[in-house]
């Protein structure tokens, strides 16, 4: 083997090709706001993932209770008890939706198309400001389901769909960041 082939000019400059062509440059301010998009991002539907769990740990909870096994004296449920267990797992159903979508938001390509129509840095400030929208929505969510039982999960049932609602209105939002800035 050459000694030339460990020398580091060579080697640094493959790297960067590399790099390069994969679409990454070490110190490009978009590439720290797309690291810090995902983060976010993952932290929300982290958080949504708690709040989901809680729902379900109440929704457990509640069945257990209010929903025993069937006896000869009482051989359905209460019309009243299976409403409400199925409102608790619709709510968890739709938490678990929220928590999907975020996982799967786009952010902005790293080609040379998108760089030629849309401003990456700006783009990557408007969806950080969604983010943070969307992380204090999803906090709020986890705050009143984490370790809340059913009776007060069922009670407050009306503002926790205003909650998931603003939270899609959040992504909606995010959404129309993307598309409008392409053109």
């Amino acid at each position: 083997m050459s000694a030339d082939f460990y020398n580091a000019g060579p080697l640094r400059q493959v790297a960067i090709n590399l790099f390069h062509g994969w679409g990454y440059n070490f110190y490009r301010k978009e590439n720290q706001l797309r690291a810090d998009d995902l983060l976010v991002r993952s932290k929300a539907a982290w958080l949504l993932g708690r709040a989901r769990a809680g729902v379900e740990a109440a929704e457990s909870a509640y069945r257990r209770t209010e929903l025993p096994p069937p006896t000869r004296e009482h051989p359905f449920p209460s019309p009243q008890a299976v409403a409400g267990a199925q409102s608790l797992e619709r709510l968890a159903q739709a938490i678990g939706t929220l928590k999907g979508r975020i996982e799967a938001l786009p952010v902005p390509e790293n080609d040379r198309m998108t760089q030629r129509y849309r401003t990456e840095a700006a783009t990557l400030v408007a969806l950080i400001s969604r983010d943070e929208q969307l992380i204090g929505q999803a906090e709020l969510l986890r705050s009143l389901t984490e370790d809340a039982d059913s009776t007060a999960l069922l009670a407050a049932l009306p503002d926790l769909e205003r909650g998931l609602a603003a939270i899609q209105a959040s992504l909606h939002d995010r959404e129309a960041v993307l598309t409008s800035l392409i053109g």
